[in-house]
C-alpha cells in the first residue's frame, strides 16, 4: 500500500488510481470523535489498497471537510457545505488527472452525496475518469453514531472511544426522520446527535466491518479497471 503523501515525484506511476478518501468533521454522539467519518474512509481506503495488492493504487490524504450543515445545531461541527466541496472536488480530480489514470472518491458522511453526484457528474462529463464509492457495509446498519460506527472506530482507535457516554439515540430508520431532518437538521430528532444504539458495539465487529466495507471498494476498484 503506498501512501500519496509519501511518493516523490518521480516515484508516481503515470497511470495511477488514487484513493481519495473523503470525511466530514462533525458530531458523532457524546462517545465518538468529531473525524469519525473521516478515520473510517481513511482505513477503508488504506485496508483496500491493501487487498488490490497494485503499486498503481494510491491512497491520498483524507478530505477532513465536508458538508455536514445537518449536524450544525452540536458544536464542534464544522462544515464547508455541498457548493463548496462540490468546487474542491471538481478541482482536486481535475489537478490529479493531469498525472494519474483514475481518481476514487470513498466515501464516509451521507451529507457529502450531493456535492459527489455532482462533480463526478461534471467530471465524467468533461471526459474524466472518475467515481466515487461508499464506505458501506450492511445496508439495515444505524444511522450515525450507533453501532456500526461504535465499533468500526473500537477497533481502529478504542483510545479515543468515550464508551462510558454511549446512549442509545433515535433509532427509527431515515424513511421516518428524513423530512424532519432534512428541515431541521439531526438535533431535531436526536438530542444527543445519536441515530442508533452504541452500547453494544464491539471492537470484533469494528474489524468485521471494515474488512467488508474494504473488501467491497477493493472488487469494485478492481473490477471497473
Amino acid at each position: 500500500m503506498t501512501r500519496l503523501a509519501d511518493a516523490a515525484w518521480p516515484d508516481v506511476p503515470r497511470a495511477a488510481t488514487v484513493l481519495v478518501p473523503l470525511g466530514s468533521l462533525e458530531q458523532h454522539g457524546p462517545h465518538l470523535p468529531l473525524d469519525t467519518d473521516t478515520v473510517i474512509a481513511a482505513a477503508a481506503c488504506r485496508r483496500a489498497a491493501e487487498l488490490l495488492d497494485d503499486p498503481d493504487v494510491l491512497v491520498a490524504p483524507a478530505l477532513a471537510f465536508g458538508a455536514s450543515g445537518e449536524h450544525q445545531s452540536f458544536a464542534g461541527t464544522s462544515s464547508i457545505g455541498t457548493d463548496a466541496l462540490r468546487t474542491v472536488l471538481v478541482e482536486l480530480a481535475r489537478s490529479m488527472r493531469t498525472w494519474a489514470g483514475r481518481v476514487v472518491f470513498v466515501n464516509g458522511h451521507g451529507g457529502n452525496l450531493d456535492a459527489l453526484r455532482a462533480a463526478v457528474t461534471q467530471l465524467r462529463d468533461e471526459g474524466h475518469d472518475v467515481r466515487w464509492l461508499p464506505c458501506a457495509s450492511d445496508p439495515d446498519a444505524d444511522l450515525h453514531a450507533g453501532h456500526v460506527e461504535t465499533s468500526l472506530l473500537l477497533h481502529l482507535c478504542p483510545q479515543r472511544v468515550r464508551l462510558e457516554r454511549a446512549v442509545v439515540g433515535d433509532r427509527r430508520p431515515l424513511a421516518a426522520i428524513l423530512p424532519t431532518l432534512v428541515a431541521h437538521g439531526v438535533g431535531a430528532v436526536s438530542a444527543n446527535g445519536v441515530l442508533g444504539d452504541p452500547t453494544a458495539a464491539s471492537a470484533a465487529e469494528g474489524g468485521r466491518l471494515l474488512e467488508a466495507i474494504a473488501q467491497t471498494v477493493a472488487e469494485r476498484v478492481r473490477t471497473a479497471a
